[in-house]
């Protein structure tokens, strides 16, 4: 899957932005010195910083942008690259569905909150879903990412994230809260 493709379920959603534009917009160049600082490696990032492409501040990123514009337009150069690092990890380009791609995005923010439910950070989900709703622009009609999960079923996300878990690492790990 290529960053517009990501992007535009996220903006269907109703992100006010995709995450790929949102890196661009913070730039690579932070993420890929905390994941050096860490040890931690991330194929396609860390290829794109590598070639100097370091978001919008650059002029290229996940995307490439015209002098004194911060419209992201695709690149066919980020294509490439995408193409070239799955050939040399030996993976092959398949489709995504747009479902996959939001619960793969979305669950994990579902799971961080049940985390921070857990950790008595807060005291109820509503509160996590005030923060994301004037904060991170996640849209109001969907009554913020823990209202959410209550509207597409918590065995559904616990489910999918089981799922995640299993193929993709710890990451994906359901919080306790979930599990129980």
């Amino acid at each position: 899957m290529l960053p517009q493709e990501v992007d535009a379920v996220m903006t269907r959603f109703g992100m006010p932005m995709g995450t790929f534009v949102m890196h661009d917009m913070a730039g690579l160049d932070i993420g890929w010195l905390s994941r050096k600082d860490r040890g931690v490696k991330s194929e396609i990032a860390d290829a794109l910083c590598e070639a100097g492409r370091f978001g919008l501040k650059a002029g290229k990123g996940y995307y490439k942008y015209e002098a004194g514009s911060r419209v992201p337009l695709p690149d066919p150069e980020v294509e490439k690259l995408i193409g070239e690092t799955l050939e040399r990890l030996g993976r092959k380009k398949r489709a995504v569905s747009d479902d996959e791609i939001l619960e793969r995005l979305m669950y994990p923010i579902i799971n961080e909150g049940a985390k921070i439910l857990e950790e008595g950070v807060a005291a109820r989900p509503s509160d996590l879903d005030v923060v994301w709703l004037f904060g991170f622009g996640w849209p109001i009609y969907r009554g913020g990412p823990m209202y959410w999960a209550d509207q597409i079923g918590l065995h559904k996300v616990l489910a999918n994230l089981k799922v995640l878990h299993a193929s993709l690492g710890d990451d994906f790990k359901p919080a306790a809260l979930l599990e129980s």
